[in-house]
């Protein structure tokens, strides 16, 4: 463990990691890697101005009250992670070159240039790894109680990317594992009122994302990734909405994922 001196966070400052519903009786299991935009006293604001820390760059806007409503909807446990994308991203390999990026989109993030090794290993023991170890620990808790557990991994992005405009209102991200995937695009495609993504804004590869990768396929879990629109959900009758809408979904996701195993 890195020593005292080197420690990022103070006692005072909030916990990387909020679990909401630990008893929830929910098979689902919701994560949001990017819910939070807070950054440690220690780095300042990384040298950024506030509005650059307020837009998608720094977290997934709008999936912290999406997630929280969704999970009292469907009495499901979630665990979100509560610092900036900008300090550490939670959803990608601690060794992978945008796990602590220095540019985001076209913009430099001056507080992550020329980071030591000390400084880099700080944000890896105090922010991701509390994050990752409360996950892997309600999974484990779960796996020896025999309940089944369907992971929903919950983001959100943005509108305009690059100058580029996205028509996309709900992407479903999933790699090897089609399982929930197909069954969720049917069930979006059917509400008839959107512009479902398969597999884009973003697909999931072996080293692109983390969440999906290492609780979803290698612990052989059935998963999906969320990506909905930030436009949709950047106020609280939007969260309020799709969060009615996916608590709708689930049941009938969860009837047809069962029929599948059978």
């Amino acid at each position: 463990m890195h020593g005292s001196e080197a420690r990022l966070l103070g006692d005072d400052e909030p916990s990387p990691v909020r679990v909401l519903r630990p008893e929830g009786r929910s098979d689902f299991f919701l994560t949001a890697d990017h819910a939070g935009r807070l950054i440690p006293r220690r780095l300042g604001k990384l040298g950024l101005p506030d509005s650059e820390l307020g837009r998608h760059i720094a977290w997934d806007i709008g999936i912290a009250g999406t997630t929280e409503r969704l999970a009292d909807l469907l009495d499901t446990t979630a665990v979100l992670q509560t610092y900036s994308r900008l300090v550490i991203d939670c959803n990608r390999e601690p060794d992978h070159e945008t796990s602590i990026p220095i540019v985001s989109e076209s913009t430099p993030i001056p507080g992550n240039r020329n980071l030591s090794a000390d400084e880099r290993d700080a944000r890896r023991h105090e922010i991701f790894a509390p994050y990752q170890e409360r996950i892997a620990a309600l999974l484990g808790a779960r796996q020896d109680a025999g309940r089944c557990t369907i992971l929903l991994a919950m983001h959100s992005f943005t509108p305009v990317f690059k100058s580029e405009k996205r028509s996309v209102e709900i992407g479903v991200l999933y790699n090897r594992d089609t399982r929930l995937a197909k069954i969720m695009l049917d069930l979006f495609r059917a509400e008839g009122d959107l512009v479902v993504g398969d597999n884009a804004p973003y697909a999931i590869t072996d080293t692109s994302d983390y969440t999906a990768m290492v609780y979803g396929e290698r612990r052989r879990l059935p998963y999906v990734e969320f990506e909905i629109r930030q436009d949709l959900i950047a106020d609280a009758a939007g969260q309020a909405a799709w969060a009615d809408r996916l608590a709708r979904l689930m049941p009938s996701a969860h009837r047809r994922l069962r029929a599948v195993a059978a």
